[in-house]
Protein backbone atom coordinates (compact mmCIF):
# COMPACT_ATOMS: atom_id res chain seq x y z
CA UNK A 1 0.00 0.00 0.00
CA UNK A 2 2.89 2.58 0.62
CA UNK A 3 4.05 1.43 -2.57
CA UNK A 4 1.24 2.22 -4.03
CA UNK A 5 0.92 5.91 -2.53
CA UNK A 6 4.16 6.91 -3.61
CA UNK A 7 3.95 5.96 -6.95
CA UNK A 8 0.68 7.77 -6.76
CA UNK A 9 1.99 10.64 -4.97
CA UNK A 10 4.77 10.89 -7.68
CA UNK A 11 2.21 11.87 -10.36
CA UNK A 12 0.40 14.17 -8.02
CA UNK A 13 0.86 18.19 -9.27
CA UNK A 14 -0.04 19.46 -5.93
CA UNK A 15 2.19 16.90 -4.14
CA UNK A 16 4.93 17.76 -6.34
CA UNK A 17 4.10 21.65 -5.44
CA UNK A 18 4.27 21.13 -1.92
CA UNK A 19 7.49 18.84 -1.76
CA UNK A 20 9.38 20.90 -4.33
CA UNK A 21 8.54 24.11 -2.75
CA UNK A 22 10.10 23.23 0.70
CA UNK A 23 12.75 24.05 1.74
CA UNK A 24 13.03 20.85 3.60
CA UNK A 25 14.17 18.75 0.67
CA UNK A 26 16.52 20.69 -0.52
CA UNK A 27 19.53 18.72 0.93
CA UNK A 28 17.59 15.31 -0.16
CA UNK A 29 17.30 16.20 -4.01
CA UNK A 30 21.29 17.45 -4.05
CA UNK A 31 22.52 14.39 -2.41
CA UNK A 32 20.56 12.18 -5.78
CA UNK A 33 20.16 14.75 -8.04
CA UNK A 34 23.43 16.29 -10.06
CA UNK A 35 22.97 19.59 -9.67
CA UNK A 36 26.33 20.52 -12.04
CA UNK A 37 26.50 17.20 -14.35
CA UNK A 38 29.71 18.05 -15.87
CA UNK A 39 31.43 18.30 -11.98
CA UNK A 40 29.56 14.95 -10.50
CA UNK A 41 31.08 13.29 -13.27
CA UNK A 42 34.08 14.62 -13.25
CA UNK A 43 34.49 13.44 -9.81
CA UNK A 44 33.07 10.28 -10.29
CA UNK A 45 35.18 9.15 -13.33
CA UNK A 46 37.83 10.62 -11.12
CA UNK A 47 37.10 7.78 -8.64
CA UNK A 48 36.91 5.38 -11.00
CA UNK A 49 33.42 5.06 -11.38
CA UNK A 50 31.93 4.75 -14.52
CA UNK A 51 28.84 6.97 -15.38
CA UNK A 52 25.02 6.60 -17.08
CA UNK A 53 23.54 9.81 -17.02
CA UNK A 54 19.67 10.75 -17.51
CA UNK A 55 18.25 14.25 -18.60
CA UNK A 56 15.00 14.30 -16.00
CA UNK A 57 11.95 14.51 -18.09
CA UNK A 58 9.12 12.26 -19.56
CA UNK A 59 5.15 12.39 -20.86
CA UNK A 60 5.85 15.09 -23.57
CA UNK A 61 2.78 16.30 -25.06
CA UNK A 62 3.73 17.36 -28.14
CA UNK A 63 6.47 17.17 -31.14
CA UNK A 64 7.96 20.46 -30.15
CA UNK A 65 8.33 19.66 -26.92
CA UNK A 66 10.08 16.04 -27.53
CA UNK A 67 12.61 17.89 -29.85
CA UNK A 68 13.80 19.72 -26.97
CA UNK A 69 13.86 16.69 -25.19
CA UNK A 70 16.53 15.34 -28.16
CA UNK A 71 18.42 18.81 -27.86
CA UNK A 72 18.77 18.70 -24.42
CA UNK A 73 20.78 15.08 -25.24
CA UNK A 74 22.58 16.00 -27.79
CA UNK A 75 24.00 18.94 -26.11
CA UNK A 76 24.91 16.78 -22.99
CA UNK A 77 26.91 14.43 -25.03
CA UNK A 78 29.34 17.08 -25.08
CA UNK A 79 29.76 17.27 -21.39
CA UNK A 80 30.69 13.61 -21.11
CA UNK A 81 34.05 11.45 -21.46
CA UNK A 82 34.76 8.56 -23.10
CA UNK A 83 33.12 5.60 -21.91
CA UNK A 84 29.87 7.06 -20.93
CA UNK A 85 26.27 6.18 -21.23
CA UNK A 86 22.92 8.00 -21.69
CA UNK A 87 20.38 6.86 -19.95
CA UNK A 88 16.97 8.19 -22.34
CA UNK A 89 13.28 7.48 -21.73
CA UNK A 90 11.69 7.31 -24.71
CA UNK A 91 8.69 9.29 -23.63
CA UNK A 92 10.38 12.19 -23.18
CA UNK A 93 11.21 11.50 -27.12
CA UNK A 94 7.70 11.37 -28.25
CA UNK A 95 7.08 7.27 -27.68
CA UNK A 96 3.24 7.98 -26.73
CA UNK A 97 2.76 10.53 -29.90
CA UNK A 98 4.31 7.75 -32.42
CA UNK A 99 6.08 4.88 -31.93
CA UNK A 100 8.06 6.35 -35.41
CA UNK A 101 9.26 9.93 -33.80
CA UNK A 102 10.52 8.17 -30.60
CA UNK A 103 12.35 5.97 -33.14
CA UNK A 104 14.03 8.86 -35.08
CA UNK A 105 14.78 10.84 -32.23
CA UNK A 106 16.31 7.89 -30.47
CA UNK A 107 18.31 7.07 -33.67
CA UNK A 108 20.04 10.68 -33.74
CA UNK A 109 21.04 10.17 -30.03
CA UNK A 110 22.72 6.64 -30.84
CA UNK A 111 24.27 8.43 -34.08
CA UNK A 112 25.75 11.24 -32.03
CA UNK A 113 26.69 9.55 -29.38
CA UNK A 114 28.80 7.22 -31.31
CA UNK A 115 30.50 9.50 -32.73
CA UNK A 116 31.86 10.25 -29.34
CA UNK A 117 32.32 7.06 -28.20
CA UNK A 118 29.66 6.92 -25.49
CA UNK A 119 26.91 4.48 -25.12
CA UNK A 120 23.37 4.92 -24.96
CA UNK A 121 20.54 3.08 -22.91
CA UNK A 122 16.66 3.13 -23.42
CA UNK A 123 14.99 2.97 -19.76
CA UNK A 124 12.22 1.33 -18.52
CA UNK A 125 8.78 3.22 -17.73
CA UNK A 126 5.54 2.43 -17.11
CA UNK A 127 3.91 -1.06 -18.13
CA UNK A 128 1.86 0.19 -20.95
CA UNK A 129 5.58 1.57 -22.61
CA UNK A 130 7.07 -1.89 -22.71
CA UNK A 131 6.16 -3.04 -25.93
CA UNK A 132 7.00 0.24 -27.58
CA UNK A 133 10.63 0.36 -26.03
CA UNK A 134 11.36 -3.03 -26.63
CA UNK A 135 9.87 -2.36 -30.45
CA UNK A 136 12.43 0.75 -30.78
CA UNK A 137 15.02 -1.13 -28.92
CA UNK A 138 15.30 -4.33 -31.82
CA UNK A 139 14.58 -1.52 -34.48
CA UNK A 140 17.77 0.54 -32.99
CA UNK A 141 20.21 -2.26 -33.16
CA UNK A 142 20.15 -2.46 -36.32
CA UNK A 143 21.83 0.24 -36.86
CA UNK A 144 23.26 0.98 -33.11
CA UNK A 145 23.94 -2.89 -32.23
CA UNK A 146 25.25 -1.57 -28.57
CA UNK A 147 22.28 0.14 -27.54
CA UNK A 148 21.04 -1.01 -24.32
CA UNK A 149 17.88 -1.64 -22.68
CA UNK A 150 16.29 -2.00 -19.13
CA UNK A 151 14.28 -5.44 -18.25
CA UNK A 152 12.13 -4.49 -14.65
CA UNK A 153 11.93 -8.14 -13.02
CA UNK A 154 8.78 -7.18 -10.76
CA UNK A 155 7.15 -7.76 -14.09
CA UNK A 156 5.93 -11.77 -15.06
CA UNK A 157 7.61 -11.50 -18.79
CA UNK A 158 11.42 -10.48 -17.79
CA UNK A 159 12.47 -13.46 -18.10
CA UNK A 160 10.81 -14.06 -21.80
CA UNK A 161 12.96 -10.73 -22.32
CA UNK A 162 16.24 -11.80 -21.48
CA UNK A 163 16.22 -14.84 -23.30
CA UNK A 164 15.03 -12.92 -26.49
CA UNK A 165 17.78 -10.17 -25.81
CA UNK A 166 20.85 -12.19 -27.04
CA UNK A 167 24.08 -10.12 -27.61
CA UNK A 168 22.31 -6.82 -25.91
CA UNK A 169 23.85 -4.70 -23.37
CA UNK A 170 20.56 -5.05 -20.73
CA UNK A 171 20.34 -3.32 -17.64
CA UNK A 172 18.36 -5.47 -15.11
CA UNK A 173 16.53 -3.80 -12.69
CA UNK A 174 14.08 -4.26 -10.08
CA UNK A 175 11.40 -1.78 -11.42
CA UNK A 176 9.79 1.08 -9.95
CA UNK A 177 6.38 1.33 -11.46
CA UNK A 178 2.94 -1.05 -10.85
CA UNK A 179 1.57 -3.04 -13.18
CA UNK A 180 -1.58 -5.32 -13.70
CA UNK A 181 -0.09 -9.66 -12.60
CA UNK A 182 3.14 -7.89 -12.12
CA UNK A 183 5.01 -9.45 -9.10
CA UNK A 184 4.55 -6.99 -6.07
CA UNK A 185 5.98 -9.08 -2.71
CA UNK A 186 9.96 -8.47 -2.69
CA UNK A 187 11.39 -11.86 -2.26
CA UNK A 188 9.09 -12.94 -6.19
CA UNK A 189 10.77 -9.57 -7.48
CA UNK A 190 13.99 -11.06 -5.98
CA UNK A 191 13.60 -14.50 -7.49
CA UNK A 192 12.53 -13.42 -11.11
CA UNK A 193 16.07 -10.95 -10.48
CA UNK A 194 18.02 -13.93 -10.02
CA UNK A 195 16.00 -16.11 -12.43
CA UNK A 196 16.51 -13.38 -15.15
CA UNK A 197 20.65 -13.08 -13.95
CA UNK A 198 21.03 -16.48 -14.76
CA UNK A 199 19.99 -16.10 -18.82
CA UNK A 200 22.16 -13.13 -18.66
CA UNK A 201 25.00 -13.95 -17.16
CA UNK A 202 25.30 -17.32 -19.00
CA UNK A 203 24.40 -15.60 -22.68
CA UNK A 204 25.93 -13.66 -24.97
CA UNK A 205 25.13 -9.71 -24.01
CA UNK A 206 26.44 -7.50 -21.60
CA UNK A 207 24.49 -7.75 -18.50
CA UNK A 208 24.58 -4.67 -15.99
CA UNK A 209 23.37 -5.03 -12.91
CA UNK A 210 21.56 -2.88 -11.49
CA UNK A 211 20.76 -3.12 -7.89
CA UNK A 212 22.05 -1.96 -4.35
CA UNK A 213 20.97 -5.46 -2.62
CA UNK A 214 24.09 -6.98 -1.04
CA UNK A 215 22.61 -10.10 -1.42
CA UNK A 216 21.77 -9.86 -5.38
CA UNK A 217 25.53 -8.21 -5.67
CA UNK A 218 26.95 -11.56 -3.91
CA UNK A 219 24.87 -13.52 -6.00
CA UNK A 220 25.89 -11.92 -9.87
CA UNK A 221 29.20 -12.53 -8.94
CA UNK A 222 29.14 -15.74 -8.36
CA UNK A 223 26.87 -16.09 -11.36
CA UNK A 224 29.31 -13.86 -13.24
CA UNK A 225 31.87 -16.56 -12.47
CA UNK A 226 30.55 -20.13 -13.24
CA UNK A 227 29.98 -18.16 -16.31
CA UNK A 228 33.38 -17.94 -17.01
CA UNK A 229 32.79 -13.98 -17.37
CA UNK A 230 35.69 -11.45 -16.16
CA UNK A 231 35.53 -7.86 -14.67
CA UNK A 232 35.10 -6.85 -18.27
CA UNK A 233 32.20 -9.06 -18.88
CA UNK A 234 29.30 -7.45 -17.20
CA UNK A 235 29.21 -4.71 -14.66
CA UNK A 236 27.12 -3.09 -11.56
CA UNK A 237 25.17 -0.24 -11.30
CA UNK A 238 24.40 1.76 -8.29
CA UNK A 239 22.49 5.57 -8.42
CA UNK A 240 24.10 8.44 -7.69
CA UNK A 241 24.13 9.03 -3.84
CA UNK A 242 23.22 5.46 -2.70
CA UNK A 243 25.25 3.45 -1.07
CA UNK A 244 28.98 5.53 -2.34
CA UNK A 245 31.12 3.57 -0.37
CA UNK A 246 29.92 0.44 -1.74
CA UNK A 247 30.66 1.16 -4.93
CA UNK A 248 34.32 2.77 -4.46
CA UNK A 249 34.98 -0.30 -2.36
CA UNK A 250 33.25 -3.00 -6.00
CA UNK A 251 35.59 -0.59 -8.16
CA UNK A 252 38.35 -1.06 -5.80
CA UNK A 253 38.04 -4.92 -6.48
CA UNK A 254 38.09 -4.36 -10.30
CA UNK A 255 34.89 -4.34 -10.85
CA UNK A 256 33.01 -1.94 -13.56
CA UNK A 257 30.34 -0.20 -11.06
CA UNK A 258 28.52 2.88 -13.49
CA UNK A 259 26.80 5.42 -11.41
CA UNK A 260 23.31 6.41 -12.62
CA UNK A 261 23.53 10.40 -12.27
CA UNK A 262 20.74 11.94 -12.96
CA UNK A 263 20.16 15.74 -13.35
CA UNK A 264 18.08 18.81 -13.91
CA UNK A 265 15.11 20.37 -12.50
CA UNK A 266 12.28 17.74 -13.41
CA UNK A 267 13.36 15.44 -10.37
CA UNK A 268 10.00 14.98 -8.04
CA UNK A 269 9.11 12.41 -10.46
CA UNK A 270 12.13 10.69 -10.08
CA UNK A 271 12.19 10.92 -6.32
CA UNK A 272 9.29 9.57 -5.49
CA UNK A 273 9.73 6.87 -7.86
CA UNK A 274 12.99 5.63 -6.00
CA UNK A 275 11.47 5.68 -2.67
CA UNK A 276 8.21 3.71 -3.88
CA UNK A 277 10.84 0.94 -5.34
CA UNK A 278 10.88 -0.97 -2.30
CA UNK A 279 9.01 0.80 0.94
CA UNK A 280 12.41 0.74 2.88
CA UNK A 281 13.79 3.15 0.87
CA UNK A 282 11.43 5.69 2.75
CA UNK A 283 13.83 4.92 5.83
CA UNK A 284 16.87 4.84 3.95
CA UNK A 285 16.97 8.09 2.38
CA UNK A 286 15.54 9.80 5.71
CA UNK A 287 18.97 8.36 7.18
CA UNK A 288 21.00 8.98 4.21
CA UNK A 289 20.52 12.54 5.60
CA UNK A 290 22.35 11.89 8.51
CA UNK A 291 25.26 10.22 6.96
CA UNK A 292 27.21 10.06 3.87
CA UNK A 293 28.14 6.57 4.00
Amino acid sequence: MLRQAMLALSKSRRAERLVTTSPLTADVVDRYVADDVARVVGALTGEGLLVSVDHLGEEVTDEAAAGQAVAHYLALLDLLPAGADVSVKLTALGLRLSQRLALEHAGAICAAAAQRDLTVTLDAEEHDTIAGLHAVHAALRREHPDVGVVVQSYLPDSLDRCEKLGGARVRLCKGAYTAPGAYTRPADIDRSYVRCLKVLMSGTGYPMVATHDPRLIRIAATLAELAGRDATGFEYQMLYGVRPDEQRRLAGLGARVRVYVPYGSDWYPYLMRRLAERPRNLTFFLRSLLSRR
